[in-house]
């Protein structure tokens, strides 16, 4: 199988993964309607497996798809956009900043903070004009989100990596 094909391949699977670890596990935030969920660590990874771009499609695709099934039409279009950019910028630091294996775990922390940082602000923003300053209620939660999804993520890299190394030939 030619490498294209098979990072579409898995870029799939990291969309479907994202999907379902946002769909089927979910806390409930009191007073926002949201939920917490472990769907961002596998945004994260999709970034740091795939690299930037093929990540970015999977966490987006993925956790917009989420959104979608759930019914929360209006976030469709946001959170692809926000969970897509985290998966880019959380592969270009892996990629950047990778050099070996110490670095390749700060580099998925280093992830896991543009996640903190994206989910909190992005959503905000993105809210601010639907919700007016009751947007800021949900910062506090997306804050937890991002935090849960660096610990997993960061978790789930070392266990993931020998498994996925060999599919995607290359040196993780």
């Amino acid at each position: 199988m030619n490498k294209s094909l098979k990072n579409l391949v898995m870029a799939a699977l990291f969309a479907a993964l994202s999907c379902v670890a946002t769909s089927i596990i979910r806390i409930p935030t009191p007073g926002t309607g949201g939920y917490i969920h472990p769907g961002d660590a596998i945004v994260i990874l999709s970034g740091v497996f795939l690299g930037p771009v093929y990540g970015l499609f999977a966490g987006g695709i993925g956790s917009a798809l989420s959104d979608f099934i759930g019914g929360y039409f209006v976030y469709v279009p946001i959170t692809f956009v926000i969970k897509g950019l985290i998966a880019f910028i959380a592969g270009y630091i892996f990629q950047k900043a990778a050099a070996n294996n110490h670095s390749k775990h700060l580099a998925v922390a280093f992830g896991g903070v543009a996640d903190i940082i994206l989910v909190a602000g992005g959503y905000f923003i993105c809210e601010l004009p639907m919700y007016g300053t009751g947007a800021a209620a949900s910062i506090p939660s997306n804050i937890i989100q991002g935090v849960s999804g660096l610990i997993i993520a960061s978790i789930l890299y070392p266990l993931l990596n020998p498994a996925l190394k060999p599919l995607l030939y290359n040196e993780r």
